[in-house]
């Protein structure tokens, strides 16, 4: 049906992603997904919903008590998640709907597979931890927009002051590889450079491996919980959520100080900008 090759595919992947979905997820994703594109017409939302009906099925072998199976069909869920995408920029196919049915799409696996094993196990302490699950989960969910809008925000007094800045951010988006120390750009992280002069180096590190620097998000919080943990048991998942829920929560605490930090880095640069643009 098409004459895509496995190159198509890898241009389709994102610039930067989870070090789980890099190393763990796209080598099986990127091959399912040039099979389903040359041999198949299913489009990415149809591929979001055997994902979401992946997910549910995994719940439900948590639910009774198939720990291994639910570990493995929640691996075989996302890794139908990672190709809808792809099939999207590849085709040209993506649709505003699609990124709401993807969001809703995950949610449902984490909270269906959370409760699930709640369920399965029974006990108060069971419901507490999936509780808690959903509710890291969707507060890194919440969090990241309101960041984004920080950051938006410290942006726009740094072009109200006129000039028309170019950001680090946006050469970093084009070249996650680039030099951030042009002094013809405006960097609203310098102050977090100066505090951790490393974080370029690994930054860079990880870059030239396609894997981003939050290095626990919500993908490896699953992973862990959802696909790894459940093949060494029922204790494994309980501690598994407890350290990684922590690790989650210590790394969105982190971004939290760096938006901050750039938004008075902007309360520095505005008038800074100004006296050089009169």
């Amino acid at each position: 049906m098409g004459g895509f090759t496995l190159d198509d595919i890898l241009a389709t992947r994102k610039p930067r992603d989870s070090w789980w979905t890099v190393f763990a997820v796209d080598p099986v994703a990127c091959r399912l997904a040039l099979l389903t594109a040359n041999h198949t017409s299913i489009t990415p939302n149809g591929l979001t919903g055997l994902s979401m009906l992946l997910g549910v099925v995994s719940a439900a072998s948590f639910a009774a008590g198939s720990l291994a199976a639910g570990a493995a069909l929640f691996y075989l869920s996302f890794t139908v998640d990672c190709m809808d995408g792809k099939i999207a920029r590849l085709k040209g196919t993506g649709s505003p709907f699609g990124l709401w049915l993807d969001y809703v799409g995950d949610r449902l696996r984490v909270g269906a597979c959370a409760f699930g094993f709640a369920l399965g196990q029974g006990g108060v302490e069971s419901l507490w931890l999936a509780a808690g699950i959903v509710s890291l989960d969707l507060f890194r969910y919440v969090n990241g927009p309101q960041l984004l809008n920080v950051r938006e925000a410290a942006r726009n007094r740094v072009r109200a002051a006129g000039g028309d800045p170019v950001f680090v951010e946006d050469v970093l988006l084009a070249n996650p590889l680039a030099d951030p120390r042009d002094a013809s750009i405006v960097d609203l992280q310098s102050a977090f450079r100066r505090r951790f002069p490393w974080f370029d180096r690994f930054r860079l590190f990880l870059g030239r491996r396609r894997v981003r620097t939050h290095l626990m998000s919500g993908i490896e919080f699953h992973a862990a919980i959802f696909v790894i943990a459940p093949l060494f048991g029922v204790a494994a998942m309980f501690w598994t959520a407890l350290a990684t829920g922590a690790l989650l929560a210590a790394f969105e605490a982190a971004l939290v100080y760096r938006t901050w930090l750039a938004a008075r880095e902007a309360d520095r640069v505005v008038p800074e900008r100004v006296k050089v643009l009169v």
